[in-house]
């Protein structure tokens, strides 16, 4: 089971929800291959976080019912989605119904067990982060005795009130025992170490409110036995995972292997969501994946800047899988990516149209393919380039599993690319189209063509997670189905005989290029 954090859904579909996306989706569609697409476990969850003042204002200032609100923004992510050709299996909106009852079913069991309680709360409140915020998290707002976040540049507002409060302060060296065991829980490092960072800071590790007066937030989930208060958005949020895993019934699916989340809401789902866990006695996720952002010439996208990438357009501009393969190769755990639309058009250009592209017209061009020709590779006519090239193809699955389990998907879609730069060097050196004429040639020309295809073939499906709809074409022009692949298809295979497939010569270029502004 893998979980991609909901969307708070106040705010306008970003590239960044696309990447969050497309990283898990990614990562479940290797899951699914590597698991066997038998499976019943490979599942992946997203969906829309919708109770909030945050939401509830922005109902008021439309003119529009709530829900009627909440329905509108969801359906759009979820058409964000789909354009991206998310393999999503669960799509849940906090306002479901069962997620409401497992909410409130959680909150009595907290309740029991000693972990809540009800006490007078003041402090600045951020509600565009539905969050109290310490005072080293503050800074002076421009306005004489307004204060706004340091992280955010949110304004805030002074809030004192009557809350539930979770003794989140008692966790603090459960959480640090949990985080420093190997194999680390949060990846990359430096998510770890923010984490660390925070639970060792002095008065970094409060107790949390996790309620709101029914007079204030009317829009949320009721405090069971007590009408008078709402519960905590970030709280009724964070269950979603454990909802969509069907939990506590039966064979529900959880805990997560992995859970996919954006750096800038560690707090909640490495700090929150895992002391809720813990006070409920729950395994926690296998491991948190925290990815980096994006930025437009090295500069934090905002509104204000008229530098937000719209992914609608760019879907519709560039395609899912070019969009995919971009994000997905420049993206990094480690560092924010810089998005731009030359850069996207470049490398599109570069590797799937002169490099993909052209290896699977070359290798299926017409006049290549006599009827009597033997697809199959013979030993004898590899010569040294084309042995180092089946040694490569031979590594080239357990170093992509490699760096796809880890969420480096940029590397191991360049080992992918440099399989694929081999074979059309090793293509163009031993010129197939002059083996075509001399019949004592056609075991070699057999042989160009046996291993060109096993190239594709394999990066094919290696490359299935990162451009699904471009790879499935690409097998079906070489006679195979997408439908039928599974984990013992990843591996090269030095025997194959193409001889007889249905393979598709002579088709159009599979990807077509755009010229770009150098």
């Amino acid at each position: 089971m893998l979980t991609q954090t909901s969307i708070f859904m106040i705010t306008d579909p970003h590239i960044g929800h696309l990447y969050t996306a497309f990283l898990a989706d990614a990562a479940h569609r290797w899951q699914k291959l590597t698991m066997g697409t038998s499976t019943d476990k490979a599942i992946l969850s997203t969906g829309t976080d919708e109770h909030g003042l945050k939401v509830q204002r922005a109902a008021t200032e439309s003119g529009m019912p709530t829900q009627s609100l909440c329905d509108l923004v969801s359906q759009r992510f979820r058409a964000l989605f789909d354009a991206g050709n998310i393999d999503y299996t669960h799509f849940i909106r906090t306002t479901d119904e069962t997620h409401e009852r497992l909410v409130q079913s959680i909150w009595l069991q907290l309740h029991d067990k000693g972990y809540l309680c009800k006490s007078t709360y003041e402090g600045w409140y951020s509600v565009p982060d539905e969050t109290f915020l310490l005072d080293s998290q503050l800074t002076d707002g421009d306005e004489p005795g307004s204060k706004v976040s340091k992280e955010t540049g949110h304004k805030c507002e002074w809030s004192l009130e009557e809350n539930y409060m979770f003794k989140l302060s008692l966790f603090r060296e459960r959480l640090l025992k949990w985080i420093t065991k190997k194999p680390y829980p949060i990846i990359p490092d430096y998510a770890r170490h923010f984490v660390i960072g925070y639970l060792t800071e002095e008065g970094g590790l409060n107790d949390l409110s996790v309620s709101r007066p029914l007079s204030r937030l009317q829009w949320g989930i009721r405090v069971p036995n007590d009408e008078e208060h709402t519960v905590y958005v970030w709280l009724d949020a964070l269950v979603n995972y454990l909802t969509v895993s069907g939990y506590p019934n039966p064979g529900h699916l959880w805990p997560a292997t992995d859970h996919v989340i954006g750096k800038d809401i560690m707090k909640f789902h490495c700090i929150y969501w895992p002391s809720f866990l813990m006070a409920l006695d729950v395994e926690l996720p296998s491991r948190i994946v925290v990815h980096s952002h994006w930025t437009m010439d090295k500069s934090k996208m905002s509104k204000s800047k008229g530098n937000v990438v719209d992914p609608f357009d760019r879907l519709e501009t560039h395609g899912a899988d070019k969009l995919r393969y971009f994000l997905l190769k420049e993206g990094s755990l480690h560092h924010d990516g810089d998005y731009h639309d030359s850069r996207l058009a470049q490398l599109a250009n570069a590797d799937l149209a002169d490099t993909f592209g052209n290896l699977l017209s070359r290798a299926t061009a017409t006049k290549l393919h006599p009827p009597e020709i033997k697809l199959c590779i013979d030993p004898n006519h590899l010569m040294k380039d084309g042995k180092e090239l089946l040694e490569s193809l031979q590594r080239l699955s357990t170093t992509v599993n490699n760096c796809y389990s880890s969420y480096e998907f940029g590397r191991g879609i360049s080992s992918i690319m440099e399989c694929l730069h081999m074979a059309n060097r090793f293509f163009g050196r031993h010129k197939p189209w002059t083996l075509v004429p001399n019949p004592d040639s056609h075991a070699h020309l057999g042989t160009v063509l046996a291993v060109s295809m096993e190239t594709l073939r394999l990066c094919s499906i290696l490359l299935s997670p990162i451009i699904p709809d471009s790879s499935s074409k690409i097998l079906q022009r070489l006679g195979m189905s997408s439908e039928s692949i599974g984990p013992e298809d990843l591996k090269f295979c030095m025997d194959r005989d193409f001889t007889g497939a249905p393979i598709v010569v002579g088709g159009s270029p599979m990807f077509s290029k755009k010229v770009y502004d150098k």
